[in-house]
């Protein structure tokens, strides 16, 4: 469904992100639909109102390297749910203690505590049992579970998730140096994984995937820290501010919003250079760093 995009410019991109983000959240509601109680219905409801970006990025780097969106949605799906379960988590009073998320109330404050507790751990697992569903051969396949595994815990956003919190209360605040390494962590490893999963299911080469997701991830986490400062919660669907209200060093602290800004548009450009070897067909990819740091949520 994607193909014959790549030529069409922003209006090509923005469609192929609503169908991605319908086509995501529709099988993993389609998936879940038989689960029944309260943490089922948190479950459902934790996915719905997201970018389904991760997803996209999926998608579409399986259409570049020759995957028809059918085998490659339930990997989609899968990092969508994972992706839902770490929100659940870091909205949790333990961690960044918040009510709204996707301009809706938190799942700990629609329901309760351990009821987000456990819709995250349900939806952490079923993402890797929707990976065990990918159409591509068995090497393929266990180097996405076991790349995700890493991506996903202490090695990846677990561990990047710690040095955040462990930030909070230190003596001293973080380097630049060491928030590349906690964001590398906390959101670049999903969005690596997520751009690098195509090429894999593929039997491609991910290497050129990979450095654009890398420098991908970095470029979001900067515009997410500019729009902590600049932005409006009603657009953004969460409160904004709370990292200067906390002190926390974030990119717009430590360089300036306008260095911020152009740091984040020079790395846009550096992904684009990375899929130089795939031309036109990966026009969309490009047109989705442009998206990065031009959202307002």
């Amino acid at each position: 469904m994607f193909d014959g995009r790549a030529d069409a410019g922003h209006a090509g991109f923005a469609a192929a992100l609503a169908d991605a983000s319908a086509q995501c959240l529709g099988y993993l509601q389609d998936q879940m639909q038989h689960l029944e109680g309260s943490v089922a219905d948190a479950m459902r409801y934790s996915v719905v109102g997201g970018k389904c970006l991760r997803g996209f990025l999926v998608l579409e780097s399986a259409r570049v390297c020759g995957v028809s969106q059918n085998d490659a949605l339930p990997v989609a799906a899968a990092i969508e749910a994972l992706h839902s379960y770490s929100l659940i988590h870091d909205d949790l009073p333990a961690m960044d203690d918040d009510d709204l998320r996707r301009g809706q109330p938190t799942v700990h404050r629609k329901w309760d505590e351990a009821t987000a507790i456990l819709a995250g751990d349900a939806l952490q697992s079923f993402a890797f049992e929707l990976v065990s569903r990918a159409t591509c051969d068995d090497g393929s396949k266990l180097r996405l579970i076991t790349d995700l595994a890493k991506a996903a815990g202490v090695q990846g956003m677990v561990g990047g998730q710690a040095m955040d919190i462990a930030a909070e209360t230190a003596d001293e605040p973080l380097t630049l140096d060491q928030i590349i390494t906690l964001q590398a962590g906390k959101t670049g490893a999903l969005i690596m994984w997520s751009a690098q999963a195509g090429a894999i299911m593929a039997g491609h080469d991910p290497q050129p995937f990979r450095d654009y997701g890398d420098k991908l991830g970095l470029a979001f986490q900067i515009w997410d820290d500019v729009l902590d400062v600049e932005g409006d919660a009603d657009v953004t669907g969460k409160a904004v501010g709370k990292d200067e209200a906390r002190g926390k060093a974030t990119f717009v602290s430590l360089l300036g919003l306008d260095a911020a800004k152009a740091r984040a548009a020079q790395l846009v450009h550096d992904a684009c250079e990375c899929l130089t070897v795939y031309g036109d067909d990966a026009e969309v990819l490009r047109e989705t760093a442009h998206f990065v740091i031009t959202r307002r949520n």
